[in-house]
């Protein structure tokens, strides 16, 4: 883990996460702490690692989410060399269905 990112300010942000107990609340506790273009932009690079994972190319990733291509590189980078946070939530996510 980063350790510039593990901040007491950060656990709390965390710990406020973790409390939520629905979508809804999601949405409302989300609609306060980002501006929609920052929610908009965690929510489309989330479709862009789903879409990678399932082989998509750049170009209809793009066309589907708008994404570009540093973002997609980003994403992409993350998914093969990140610490394995996206595949965490993925695979729980399908064992959850």
């Amino acid at each position: 883990m980063n350790k510039k990112l593990h901040t007491d300010a950060v656990d709390m942000l965390f710990d406020a996460i973790l409390c939520l107990k629905s979508k809804e609340e999601c949405y409302t506790f989300f609609e306060d702490v980002c501006t929609i273009n920052e929610l908009l932009s965690l929510s489309q690079r989330f479709e862009v690692a789903a879409m990678l994972r399932e082989k998509k190319t750049y170009l209809d990733i793009s066309q589907k989410t708008g994404a570009s291509t540093a973002t997609i590189s980003r994403v992409n980078r993350s998914l093969n060399y990140g610490n394995d946070g996206y595949e965490m939530v993925f695979n729980r996510m399908k064992t959850e269905e």
